[in-house]
C-alpha cells in the first residue's frame, strides 16, 4: 500500500500517471485509482461510520475525480487537488449514513450506557480478543459521528493523519489559523466526552469494551463471526500519518489521539469491484476513450 503522506512519496508518479489517463490509458488509470483508493476510503469509513456506504462514496469521489482529470493544471499537486475534490464532496453529500445515526454525544453514550456490561474471564478475554477490538474500533468511531461535519473531517485529516495545517487549510479552503483553531476546540470537544464516559482514555470510567461484549453480541450490534472493522488490513492510521515514527506520550491529548490513530487502514471489502466499476463506467469510458 502506498502511504500518501509520507515525504518520500513521488508526486511526480501521479502528474505522470494523469498524463496517460488523460491519453486514454486504462493501466494508468487503474494504477491512479490504487494509488489514493486507500486515502479516500478510509477518509470516507470515519466520515460515514459503516463500510457500505463508505464503498458507495469511494467510487462517487473517484468518477467525479477522473471526470474532472482534464481540468487538472498542475498548480498544485495532484494529491492536493485530489484531497481538495474529495474533502468537498464529503461535506457537501446529502446522503445519510444508513447504518447508525448519532445525535450527539449525550445520547451516544447514553446508547451506549444502556448496553448490559459483563465481566469475561481470561479465557473469555483470549476467545473474544478480535470481537473486543471490533467493539473498541466500532465504538471511537460512533464518537466521531457525534462531530458536525466540518469538525470530524477536520480532526480525521489534523489530529489522525496529522496532515500539516497549511495543507489542512488549503484542501479545505480556510486560513490556517481557522484550521488550527477548529481543530483544538474539535479536539476539546471530543476529549472532554471521552474523559468523562470512556475507559480507555480515563481509567476512573467504568465503560470497558470487554465488559460490553457480551451485550453487543446479545443485542446483535456486533457478529464475532463477521466483524466489519478489525479486518482487512495490515496496517494502523499512525503509520500513515505524519507523526508515525513519534512515540506517544502520557499527555491528555496523545492519549486520546493513540485511541483513534490505532484504527486500522482498512482496504474496501469490495476493492477490485470499486476499480472495475470506474473503469467500466460508461462517463468515464466515453471521456477517456477507453
Amino acid at each position: 500500500m502506498t502511504n500518501f503522506l509520507s515525504q518520500n512519496y513521488t508526486d511526480s508518479d501521479d502528474t505522470e500517471l494523469v498524463l496517460l489517463s488523460i491519453d486514454g490509458d486504462k493501466k494508468a488509470l487503474q494504477t491512479l485509482i490504487i494509488r489514493h483508493q486507500l486515502f479516500v476510503y478510509n477518509l470516507a469509513l470515519k466520515m460515514v461510520g459503516n463500510t457500505a456506504d463508505a464503498e458507495d462514496i469511494t467510487q462517487e469521489v473517484f468518477i467525479k475525480v477522473i471526470t474532472a482529470l482534464a481540468k487538472f493544471e498542475g498548480k498544485s499537486k495532484f494529491r492536493t487537488w485530489l484531497y481538495r475534490i474529495t474533502v468537498n464532496h464529503f461535506l457537501n453529500n446529502k446522503k445519510k449514513n444508513s447504518k447508525l445515526k448519532v445525535v450527539n454525544f449525550e445520547s451516544y453514550f447514553n446508547s451506549i450506557d444502556a448496553i448490559p456490561s459483563f465481566d469475561l474471564n481470561d479465557q473469555e478475554e483470549k476467545e473474544f480478543r478480535d470481537t473486543i477490538e471490533e467493539i473498541r474500533i466500532n465504538c471511537t468511531s460512533g464518537m466521531l459521528l457525534c462531530l458536525s461535519k466540518e469538525q470530524r473531517m477536520i480532526y480525521i485529516l489534523g489530529e489522525m493523519f496529522e496532515i500539516d495545517h497549511n495543507l489542512g487549510a488549503e484542501i479545505l479552503g480556510i486560513t490556517p489559523g481557522n484550521f488550527r483553531i477548529k481543530l483544538m476546540r474539535t479536539r476539546k470537544d471530543l476529549y472532554n466526552w471521552m474523559n468523562k464516559k470512556c475507559g480507555l482514555v480515563n481509567t476512573a470510567n467504568p465503560c470497558r469494551c470487554s465488559k460490553k461484549t457480551r451485550g453487543y453480541i446479545e443485542k446483535g450490534k456486533v457478529d464475532p463471526t463477521s466483524l466489519q472493522f478489525n479486518t482487512r488490513y495490515t496496517a494502523q492510521i499512525s503509520d500513515f500519518s505524519k507523526g508515525n515514527a513519534v512515540e506517544f506520550t502520557n499527555t491528555v491529548d496523545e492519549l486520546n489521539k493513540k485511541v483513534f490513530q490505532s484504527h486500522p487502514a482498512q482496504t474496501p471489502i469490495q476493492a477490485s469491484k470499486i476499480v472495475d466499476e470506474i473503469l467500466n463506467n460508461d462517463l468515464i469510458k466515453s471521456i477517456l476513450e477507453f
